[in-house]
């Protein structure tokens, strides 16, 4: 009974990491979405109503019978939760109209050294030399990343540095809150709670948009049904078999799949420093998943 019970745990523990993996990859094509749709004239917060919204309503109808029977618990964690994604995206949203997608790719990465450094913080789980080392190389890399001759750094990346805060929050919670309540009203909760908020600050600091052109339209969907609908829900289920800091290892990956995605859909060009840069954060992040396994 026990090799039984074993064999699948970890067919369910490698199922959760191809999702996790899944969720990298299209998360990777979103920061080209995000990008294409601001070229557009849609601003940051009517944006991200539209993709939180959209996906919601959709994970509403589909799992309707499972929303009706939501408890206080599950309303009140998914709200945290929602909290923290839409802290996540609207600073990352919002610096994509001052940098590019690929740097910006690395640089929201660095949360999986985030993410064990909160843990530490909170539930008193030393991070260890390894995970210091790499949090060191991390600032080294995000320094050749963004510093310009001057020495002085882009708007957009400050803005990217504290989304990543947000989403290492965000990975934080939904390890403490999946293993307690179903994953599906909680990404279902979050979304709702990450679209009515966006939509608050859409009405008090934005212009409603006066057109959508079909490219701009096109974006929206894929960030809403693809990187929202999709991925978050598969990110808070397999979440309930990973720890917070291995599944911040794996969704990491978008930050590889973002710049591949922005060197060949747009064209991006990195100079040698900023290459350099993106070599020595993905070794920080390669150190944190080697320190992770043990």
């Amino acid at each position: 009974m026990n090799i039984l019970t074993k064999d699948k745990n970890t067919k369910k523990s490698i199922l959760a990491d191809s999702a996790l993996l899944l969720v990298a990859l299209i998360w990777g094509g979103g920061f080209v979405a995000v990008k294409d749709a601001l070229n557009n004239n849609i601003s940051p917060f009517y944006l991200m109503s539209m993709r939180f919204l959209i996906g919601s309503v959709i994970l509403s109808v589909v799992f309707y019978k499972k929303f009706i029977k939501i408890t206080k618990k599950e309303m009140t964690a998914g709200a945290i939760i929602g909290i923290f994604l839409f802290g996540g995206f609207a600073f990352q949203t919002i610096a994509l109209k001052y940098t590019v997608p690929g740097k910006q790719a690395f640089i929201t990465g660095t949360y999986v050294v985030m993410v064990p450094f909160f843990e530490w913080i909170i539930y008193r789980k030393n991070p260890g030399w390894g995970h210091i080392i790499a949090a060191v190389m991390t600032c080294i890399g995000i320094g050749l990343l963004t510093l310009n001759q001057q020495l002085s750094v882009n708007l957009g990346d400050i803005l990217t540095l504290i989304c990543a805060v947000f989403f290492a929050l965000h990975i934080i919670a939904i390890g403490k809150f999946s293993k307690g309540c179903d994953t599906i009203i909680l990404s279902i909760v979050q979304l709702w709670t990450a679209g009515f908020i966006s939509l608050a600050c859409a009405v008090i600091f934005e212009k409603v948009p006066s057109s959508i052109s079909f490219n701009a339209f096109l974006g929206v969907m894929y960030l809403a049904v693809f990187s929202t609908m999709l991925a978050f829900l598969m990110q808070t289920v397999a979440q309930k078999y990973a720890s917070p800091a291995h599944a911040a290892i794996i969704l990491s990956q978008e930050s590889l799949f973002g710049c591949i995605f922005s060197v060949i859909l747009l064209g991006e060009n990195f100079t040698v420093k900023m290459v350099l840069g993106c070599v020595i954060i993905f070794f920080a992040i390669l150190m944190s998943v080697l320190r992770s396994s043990k």
